[in-house]
């Protein structure tokens, strides 16, 4: 049996690789390294990932003014990241879905569009509902970019280069959310947080724009149905698969972390002893180009390590940066900051790296499973996260971070085993003979 069968490790790198599907053919017309709109492709997702990104969490660095402005708790601000993710989280699905009959790359465009659109929008929300409800859109109509992406991806780029392709467009993702929350640091504390989601909502526009001139035309895409019968059986054969089943749940615990710490920060460092201004609060974003770093260098990492090696490691880091931003001291707490963020960019690039190329059909709806699994963990951080800090402070927040990086290394201990106790049913031949 495969490795996606069994559940064992999957060795991406180019030099480890020896399948016959992953060897150099000339005749191979999809795009590698090097080749002919390769360039243009990566740039192109690139800046979907950060305009998507961008647009997302624009209002997480703004939850303290936000909270102030509009006389609400954090909790209550909070819902305006929770409802963007969840909003993704629940149309990512028929979204790949429309992508499987329509295109990866129309699909894209038009949910870029509708999502710049709404962007614009935001900043003249004049309560908290219709703030959330304009947020719970523009994440519905992101979602067509995810798994349209990912699936994209595994159908055009070469199978050595699909890990450090999604890579990139994982990095798009981080510099998306970098630069979305420094500017609206920056331009909050001048001019208030209305200002700065209008401004996030024109550089997505620039993205936009920019992303639908350079993305090449598919080649190798093969329209579906739009059966509801044919999306049920495909939805539930990828549900079956316990390889697949693991990593939806990684990706999910993954962002639980993440989405809680980066929606409660700002609290934190606008309080004693820190009392921080917006600015320089916004500007603790920055580290999101760790990310940006290890996100792109999955693929180096999983040909070392194989993928369980490179969750683990992934989990532990992410691990020991909460128990740093325990300190009272900044540079700690930055420096927890730096680690959360390299584990958790490079434990989503392995993970949703490999449910591409664990998938052998619907692989729109094999990501869009991934994607749906880790925005609901980005809406229940951004929620709990919050819930936790205003009964238990900061240490309650990492206290949620921990028990999810847990059921990381938990459900990779599942995997390891399972792998084991398969290998060991499958026959050895030698010389021909089975013993």
């Amino acid at each position: 049996m495969t490795p996606a069968d069994t559940g064992a490790s999957t060795t991406v790198d180019a030099a480890a690789s020896v399948s016959s599907s992953d060897a150099p053919d000339a005749r191979d017309s999809r795009m590698a390294p090097g080749g002919p709109g390769y360039r243009r492709m990566s740039l192109a997702l690139f800046l979907a990932g950060v305009a998507t990104f961008a647009l997302l969490y624009s209002t997480q660095a703004l939850l303290p003014l936000i909270s102030g402005g509009m006389g609400v708790t954090a909790s209550d601000a909070s819902w305006t990241v929770a409802a963007a993710t969840g909003g993704l989280a629940v149309f990512v699905l028929p979204m790949s879905a429309l992508s499987e009959r329509f295109g990866r790359r129309t699909v894209m465009t038009a949910s870029l569009a509708v999502a710049v659109t709404v962007g614009l929008l935001v900043p003249f929300a004049p309560s908290l509902p219709a703030l959330v409800a304009l947020r719970a859109v523009q994440g519905a109509a992101l979602a067509g970019l995810p798994a349209s992406a990912t699936a994209y991806l595994a159908e055009e780029v070469t199978p050595r280069a699909l890990v450090t392709a999604i890579g990139l467009f994982v990095a798009g993702n981080s510099v998306g959310g970098m630069s979305g929350r420094v500017i609206t640091g920056w331009v909050a504390q001048e001019w208030g947080w209305r200002i700065a989601v209008g401004v996030v909502g024109a550089l997505a526009v620039a993205c936009a724009v920019a992303f639908r001139l350079l993305l090449p035309a598919p080649k190798h895409f093969t329209p579906g149905s739009l059966r509801p019968r044919v999306l049920v059986h495909t939805v539930r054969d990828h549900l079956a698969n316990p390889l697949l089943r693991r990593l939806y749940a990684i990706g999910a615990l993954f962002m639980t972390v993440f989405g809680g710490v980066y929606t409660v920060i700002g609290y934190r460092l606008a309080e004693a002893p820190f009392s921080l201004p917006q600015g320089l609060i916004g500007s603790i974003f920055l580290v999101y180009l760790v990310g940006t770093v290890s996100a792109s260098t999955a693929g180096r990492l999983v040909g070392r390590l194989g993928r369980r090696g490179a969750l683990y490691l992934g989990g532990g880091t992410t691990a020991a940066g909460l128990l740093l931003s325990l300190a009272p001291s900044l540079p700690l707490v930055l420096l927890g900051l730096v680690l959360i963020t390299a584990g958790f960019f490079a434990g989503h690039a392995v993970a949703s790296s490999a449910v591409g190329k664990t998938a052998t059909h619907g692989r729109a709806q094999a990501s869009a499973l991934y994607q749906s699994a880790y925005y609901v963990g980005s809406s229940a951080g951004s929620t709990v996260g919050a819930v936790a800090f205003h009964s238990g402070g900061w240490a309650g927040t990492v206290g949620v971070g921990l028990l999810a990086v847990a059921g990381v290394v938990a459900i990779t201990v599942l995997g390891s085993l399972a792998a084991r106790r398969q290998t060991a049913k499958t026959p050895v031949r030698i010389f021909g003979l089975t013993r």
